[in-house]
């Protein structure tokens, strides 16, 4: 079992968290620096968990769901909420449990259980919706580019499933809507791209509109009882097997955008007009049906709402320094027009998913705020004819093993034990603003509510969850009261063929009295979730607090913990240990200081929005990899092993795999390089060479694969210019002062800053200090 859990630490419930014991106050919570909070991943498929057809029975106080932590009477026929300590009646279709036949979701292994019901059961089955692909597609780039996007746009037309609904747009100058419902006559829709537009005038001016249909009585409503009309929603929306053939011409007769473009100026390029009039059309057409808007932006907002900057090349693209003075003037206008956005795409639970691909910025850190509000998927890449593009794309539409698991319309409900508030949630989602008496008053991220809107999600999206500790006066006192403490996920989604799903997760930990226990705390320390949350945590503050000091932050907290958690003599730092539970932590912390998402001055806002929301809705274990990168050596001598991230690994007859998860780095040692140069890999003699050099090919190949978005790989040699991305990355334990120590055939980082070794040694003794 122990093996087990190493191999998978989130087992059946896909939920890990920073304690797995709790303190009984907030002064004892407050005293354990890292923040109360678990990681959640809602719909991680898993093979044990049990699909369940029937409704599920809930709490008639708290509406929790009965699970295997509930007390049951099988005399009476009743049940126990562990939250709310209601009794609740067994319904009659009940009657025939008993301790030797209990119904799957009381066994005590199905934490996390699935039920499959949609809707009313007596009713015949729901028709599943056809999930809807709504394709905007930037014009206002080269020639080159529009030849790539085409051709990756016919590649994802014959991938997708046959029911699956597509439309299309085109912007640049103008938005242009393409009706695909005529093949014989091309009918496209013009709209203007320099002023804003309501979703009122969007439908009015594509007869979709309520006074479009005043006129005629016997006209066809676009959407009747709730669901699409056919006949009307077919002009925009058809069937991928109806408008293939369509669509291949209209993708073979599109050209560049032909505005001209004054010297000295930009291309105009109208992306936040395009994405209203799509969020318009489709606000007409599909509510609540699973809705993915898929932008291919190819450079910045110039033109009406949302512009990130003025079409004149003069004026440069808002850098961060920009963004700390207050000195981009279109910026805070962007992000209002971003965030109404995402109000009307979250109220018709529709999704915001982003391709950008071009050298310079196009506003992804003004449109963070409705991709990550909607739960959409962002892809970053340098063109539409890069690998990152091109693979990540085909990702989204394919099936099987492969496939990411898209779903849509997912809400997240949670429950949990009386003296538990919540604080909020970071990740991609949106507060529905349900309170309750667990809304706790402290707000982190999406807070306010005990429900939160998931427009869209995947089966690794992760969510972060923080807690407040707040006993009641009348709680009963430590001792007396029930030592286990219950948390319940709700997840309510839509598969991705359109059937509802509703998942119940139930976790338990123990209540621990800090002041006695110090043990069973350091024991129940999860040192990675805890480097995560800490990230997450960081990178939200940076956001939101104007003058954050990240570094002096994180710095006190690391202090606080060894000070708090260490063993040692006061004011002697030899004598200062760490736990196992502890020992990696600082080494974490050392590497967060040093990430993209904390220095951010080698990085544009773009890149720094979008190292974000990666970092925000990534499993712990691919998040983990973000902040600390692995390092594996390939040599002659052994077999491929794992390396310090240090630049003493380097050696000139070895080859080093370096997963930084937004890139793949395989780097050559001087030697290796100059016989493969040589040529020696095609003897037959050396075939052991060969297949050195093949090995970590094929190992980054298998880490590429299992990747969304796709990493960046990068194949490089010592000395060469591309070493930057291995080196930059290493801890710098001999710089240029101190080369002269320096191993034959290692390497030195020019760099000021401390060492790994340098930053231990300050802080044992700064933790030891009285």
């Amino acid at each position: 079992m122990s093996e087990m859990a190493a191999s998978d630490p989130e087992g059946i419930d896909g939920v890990r968290m920073t304690w797995n014991v709790w303190p009984r106050t907030k002064v004892e919570a407050s005293k354990c620096v890292i923040p109360i909070a678990a990681a959640i991943t809602p719909i991680r498929s898993h093979p044990d968990i049990p699909p369940l057809p029937y409704l599920p029975l809930r709490c008639k106080t708290c509406a929790g769901v009965l699970n295997p932590y509930c007390r049951v009477d099988f005399n009476a026929k009743i049940w126990i909420c562990p939250f709310c300590f209601q009794r609740n009646h067994f319904p009659p279709h009940y009657s025939m449990i008993s301790e030797s036949n209990v119904p799957a979701e009381l066994y005590p292994q199905y934490t996390t259980v699935e039920y499959t019901v949609s809707g009313n059961p007596a009713a015949p089955a729901a028709q599943p919706l056809p999930p809807v692909f709504l394709f905007v597609l930037d014009t206002s780039v080269i020639e080159e580019e529009i030849g790539f996007v085409k051709s990756a746009l016919k590649q994802a037309l014959g991938l997708l499933p046959e029911n699956a609904l597509i439309g299309f747009i085109s912007f640049g100058t103008q938005v242009q809507v393409h009706e695909l419902g005529f093949s014989d006559l091309s009918k496209v829709y013009i709209f203007r791209g320099s002023k804003e537009i309501s979703k009122e005038q969007v439908l009015d001016h594509l007869g979709l509109g309520a006074s479009a249909h005043r006129a005629a009585p016997g006209y066809p409503k676009a959407v009747q009882n709730g669901v699409p009309n056919s006949s009307v929603v077919n002009r925009f929306l058809l069937p991928a097997s109806e408008c293939e053939y369509t669509l291949d011409m209209l993708l073979d007769e599109l050209q560049t955008d032909q505005w001209p473009v004054q010297p000295g100026n930009r291309a105009l390029r109208c992306t936040g007009v395009a994405l209203s009039v799509a969020a318009g059309l489709l606000g007409a057409c599909s509510p609540g049906t699973g809705v993915r808007i898929i932008a291919l932006v190819g450079g910045p907002c110039t033109e009406g709402p949302g512009a990130i900057v003025s079409k004149d090349l003069s004026e440069p693209v808002r850098s961060h320094k920009d963004l700390d003075k207050d000195a981009a003037p279109h910026f805070h206008k962007a992000v209002n027009f971003y965030e109404s956005l995402s109000k009307q795409l979250v109220s018709q639970g529709h999704v915001l998913d982003l391709f950008a691909s071009a050298l310079d910025q196009v506003g992804i850190a003004e449109m963070k705020v409705a991709i990550e509000r909607t739960g959409g998927l962002i892809v970053l890449s340098e063109s539409f004819g890069h690998p990152v593009f091109r693979d990540s794309f085909k990702r989204i539409f394919e099936d099987g093993e492969e496939a990411l698991g898209l779903c849509f319309n997912g809400t997240l409900e949670i429950n949990c034990s009386k003296d538990i508030k919540i604080q909020g949630i970071i990740g991609p989602c949106t507060s529905m603003e349900k309170k309750g008496p667990c809304c706790a008053d402290t707000v982190i991220g999406q807070g306010n509510t005990t429900s939160w809107k998931m427009c869209g999600l995947d089966k690794r999206t992760c969510f972060t969850v923080f807690f407040d500790i707040s006993p009641s006066e009348r709680s009963n006192p430590p001792g007396t009261s029930n030592p286990q403490l219950y948390l319940q996920f709700l997840t309510n989604y839509q598969n991705p063929e359109g059937q509802t799903r509703f998942r119940v997760t139930t976790v338990t930990r123990k209540w621990v009295d800090g002041a006695v226990n110090t043990e069973e705390f350091v024991d129940g320390f999860d040192q990675e979730t805890a480097a995560v949350v800490m990230a997450r945590l960081t990178s939200l503050k940076m956001e939101m607090e104007e003058e954050f000091d990240a570094t002096r932050w994180l710095d006190r907290s690391l202090i606080r913990l060894c000070s708090r958690f260490g063993d040692y003599r006061k004011d002697d730092p030899s004598s200062f240990t760490l736990n196992t539970s502890f020992s990696l932590f600082p080494q974490f912390m050392f590497n967060l200081r040093r990430s993209q998402f904390v220095q951010v001055f080698n990085n544009s806002p773009d890149e720094t929005a979008y190292f974000r929301m990666l970092l925000n809705r990534e499993n712990i274990l691919n998040s983990v990899v973000m902040i600390q990168p692995s390092l594996i050596a390939y040599s002659f001598h052994s077999l491929p092993k794992p390396a310090l991230l240090d630049v003493a690994s380097i050696s000139s007859e070895q080859i080093l795999l370096l997963d930084a998860y937004f890139s793949v780095v395989i780097f050559h040692g001087m030697t290796i390089a100059q016989w493969r140069n040589a040529g020696y890999q095609n003897q037959p003699e050396h075939r052991a060479f060969a297949q050195l050099l093949q090995a970590p090919h094929d190992d980054a190949q298998m880490i590429i694969q299992d990747r969304f978005p796709i990493p960046r790989l990068v194949v490089c040699d010592q000395h060469g210019s591309q070493a930057r991305f291995l080196l930059a990355k290493l801890n710098p334990s001999t710089t240029y002062n101190s080369a002269h120590d320096i191993a034959p055939g290692s390497d030195v980082i020019f760099t000021d800053d401390v060492s790994l070794q340098v930053f231990i040694e300050h802080l044992q003794r700064l933790a030891v200090q009285s």
